[in-house]
């Protein structure tokens, strides 16, 4: 069992396919996802660690990447579950996983962390026209972009608004028994594209995945169903229904 208090973020680009959402909605009768964002009524300070943390998320609700997209050509997937709330100031993201390789090589910001053990997060607040995309790796290396969902249109922020994301760690390895949780306590001041001044009741949408593109077995989950060729995870019209409560 390895524990790591990190500061660090991420981004990743893969191709794009832009689609009309209100044509895509009608023709596809696809369903989304909905959940409500609970507030957290405690303090967020810097002296917290992993195991503090874990117990004032412990009642927040439990959510199941149960997607997997593209299973006829990357057949394996983890178990992922997260819970998502809030406070005045943080928006706080507890990912727990099961995987059979554990795979953390990258450790600066801005690396490709998608090819490790990773799990992303992206959040878009004007109706999925620009979305941030958060994606770590399990010891909290990691990258945040933000845009429109046109590659050429999007750029990762600077290294310093990135590193006020905190990050907490638990990595437990039990012979093949592999597990890993993260924490990631994320200053609404990193969304900075957008006015967040009142949260409650705010209706935004967002899509949660696992990744591991050079792991043995690469896999490519979600929350939110997407519905596409290959791989993609930069595809708002897919993004489901979130509520700050």
């Amino acid at each position: 069992m390895i524990a790591f208090n990190n500061f660090i973020p991420l981004i990743i680009l893969r191709s794009f396919h832009r689609v009309d959402e209100a044509s895509f909605f009608c023709k596809k009768n696809i369903r989304m996802k909905k959940l409500t964002i609970l507030p957290i009524a405690a303090e967020l300070t810097n002296s917290l660690d992993y195991h503090t943390l874990s117990k004032l998320l412990s009642n927040l609700e439990s959510h199941s990447l149960e997607f997997n997209n593209w299973s006829e050509s990357f057949p394996y997937k983890p178990e992922v579950q997260f819970k998502i709330g809030y406070t005045q100031e943080y928006l706080v993201l507890q990912y727990d996983v099961v995987e059979e390789q554990l795979r953390g090589n990258y450790s600066e910001t801005n690396q490709n962390v998608w090819e490790d053990s990773c799990v992303e997060f992206f959040i878009s607040f004007d109706g999925r026209k620009h979305y941030y995309n958060l994606e770590f790796n399990l010891i909290g290396t990691g990258l945040i972009g933000y845009g429109p969902a046109e590659k050429a249109s999007r750029n990762r922020l600077d290294i310093a608004t990135i590193e006020q994301v905190r990050t907490y760690s638990l990595i437990e390895r039990n012979g093949s028994d592999k597990r890993w949780s993260m924490i990631e306590v994320i200053p609404f001041a990193v969304f900075q594209f957008d006015d967040l001044v009142e949260l409650k009741g705010k209706l935004i949408h967002g899509n949660f995945y696992k990744c591991g593109d050079h792991l043995k077995q690469p896999h490519f989950i979600s929350w939110n169903k997407i519905e596409n060729p290959t791989p993609n995870f930069h595809l708002p019209e897919f993004f489901g229904e979130m509520v700050f409560g």
